[in-house]
């Protein structure tokens, strides 16, 4: 279960490659497809980034706050082949989400955000990542 969620947490925080290479991956793609058409709409990304949110919200207020937003950075650095790069990628990544500047992250913020390495995996633009584009995305 721990990699799954590391897997999870990978493709819905930042998109590393590390989900992609995962074992868990397989099934965090099954869980995130619910319509069971071998694509990850960013409907499907953004509703299951909205129930991760409501796991990352240790105290349950609603909003991912500093060392909230820390601990759930180490857990994905602590994962395996998760680069230095892709971990300043992940920081960055917390930073832009948060839309209002108030140095948290609320769950529409958390929710709406879809990370910037799965918009531009989209090669064909229709909102979805097929099984090729994720493939791709893995070999980034």
């Amino acid at each position: 279960m721990t990699k799954i969620v590391t897997a999870l947490a990978g493709l819905l925080l930042c998109g590393c490659s590390a989900f992609a290479a995962d074992q868990g991956a397989r099934e965090a793609f099954r869980r995130i497809d619910t319509n069971g058409d071998r694509k990850l709409e960013f409907s499907e990304i953004q509703a299951a980034r909205a129930l991760m949110f409501d796991r990352l919200d240790a105290n349950h207020n609603g909003v991912l706050e500093p060392g909230e937003v820390q601990a759930v950075m180490e857990k994905v650095k602590s994962g395996r082949d998760v680069q230095a790069a892709r971990f300043t990628g992940l920081q960055a990544e917390a930073s832009r989400m948060d839309r209002n500047g108030d140095g948290k992250i609320s769950r529409d913020e958390f929710t709406a955000a879809i990370p910037d390495r799965l918009l531009q995996a989209d090669s064909d633009g229709d909102g979805a990542l097929s099984i090729a584009e994720m493939r791709a995305l893995r070999r980034q």
